[in-house]
């Protein structure tokens, strides 16, 4: 049996770290990356949990300066 899993990738050098994403991940999969920030002064988010994202796009939906790409992929049990 086979289930989708997610795989998401961060712009950090475009992320302003407005946390919309964080908000909006149902299994808290993205964080704040603590005390690092990028080029442009800004602190930026992360993938902390990579392997619980479930693929559901919301973060890359919600941020205002696409900075999150989101793919789905079949895992096999």
């Amino acid at each position: 049996m086979s289930k989708m899993r997610g795989a998401i990738v961060i712009d950090v050098e475009r992320c302003k770290g407005c946390m919309l994403c964080t908000v909006s991940c149902p299994r808290n999969v993205i964080a704040l990356a603590e005390r690092k920030v990028n080029t442009h002064g800004y602190p930026y988010v992360e993938a902390i949990r990579p392997d619980e994202c479930t693929g559901c796009m919301n973060c890359g939906i919600v941020c205002p300066d696409g900075c999150i790409t989101v793919y789905r992929k079949k895992v096999e049990d």
